[in-house]
């Protein structure tokens, strides 16, 4: 089971952190894959999040997820719920003294053929997933 997960520190309140992970339309500014991304409606669990991504070969693969906890400004969770690929992932924000600590977590499972294909591939793009928090952190730092 292809599975990723990453804590940093963000200097920037919580509920500034909070707002910019939770807002699909900052998703493409931080996350290279994501081609388009916007919430049909407002942000809340069952809130259906229309998503594009890169898929091989550059072509758009639809990946909308649907937020399944969405506690402010602590607890942020979701599923993927159109793809090929459905992992499930969390944000965790606890304040420091420093600013706002962000644990991420993706995982998804993969059974038979999907498994020996497409288990590598998957690993890789959350790996991805985890390093674009840099890029986060550079934003909302800035």
């Amino acid at each position: 089971m292809p599975t990723a997960s990453r804590t940093i520190e963000i200097a920037a309140p919580i509920e500034t952190v909070f707002a910019f992970f939770t807002d699909p339309s900052k998703d493409p500014t931080w996350r290279a894959g994501v081609k388009e991304m916007q919430a049909q409606g407002a942000p809340g669990v069952g809130t259906t999040v229309h998503q594009v991504v890169a898929g091989p070969g550059g072509r758009s693969i639809d990946a909308d997820i649907r937020i399944t906890e969405y506690a402010a400004p602590h607890r942020y969770a979701f599923a993927t719920i159109a793809g090929p690929v459905r992992p499930v992932g969390s944000y965790a924000f606890d304040e420091t003294e420093r600013g706002t600590r962000v644990a991420f977590t993706l995982s998804v499972e993969l059974g038979g053929l999907k498994k020996l294909l497409m288990g590598g591939p998957v690993q890789k793009s959350m790996d991805g997933e985890m390093a674009a928090l840099d890029k986060a952190k550079a934003l909302l730092e800035a």
